[in-house]
């Protein structure tokens, strides 16, 4: 956690040096984001990495931990994005593929849980500078715990 807190402190820094923060084809941002869950209602962390490989359409990779009061669990997605506003205020559609990992008892005979689907959601970037944006997203993952929740970090253009 400590070596993702500092990577995530050294991209910020490194990117007031950045510009451009268009949908255009062969741009990209880097993702540092908080989570929270709705129903289970469990906090997480995580990034990812948006690369726009068509006008208005972008491909968003991210791993993330979540922090259970028991276990262990994380999440990868690979999510594909439809930007239908240009701007300052972005506003996007996203649906994709989702795993979860779960291991409810860590260090011991638990049980460990590896489940696959899809998520879907809304989004918008919001640029603050021109070297930074804020990022937020409200998604459902059909993956058990099968879980709606939010996320909203900085992104930052590469």
């Amino acid at each position: 956690m400590k070596k993702a807190l500092l990577t995530f402190c050294t991209v910020l820094m490194l990117s007031f040096v950045a510009f451009g923060q268009t949908q255009e084809q062969g741009n990209a941002r880097f993702h540092g984001y908080g989570t929270y869950g709705l129903r289970y209602q469990n906090f997480g962390a995580g990034a990812g990495i948006e690369y726009f490989f068509v006008d208005k359409f972008a491909l968003m990779p991210s791993f993330t931990f979540v922090f259970p009061p028991v276990g262990k669990e994380s999440n990868f997605s690979a999510d594909l994005r439809y930007y239908v506003s240009e701007g300052p205020s972005q506003l996007y559609f996203m649906a994709g593929y989702s795993q979860t990992w779960q291991d409810t008892q860590p260090n011991g005979a638990g049980t460990r849980r590896n489940s696959k689907g899809a998520n879907m959601g809304v989004g918008a970037y919001i640029r603050l500078t021109e070297g930074i944006g804020l990022s937020t997203e409200f998604r459902f993952q059909s993956p058990y715990p099968r879980e709606v929740g939010f996320r909203v970090g900085f992104a930052i253009p590469l």
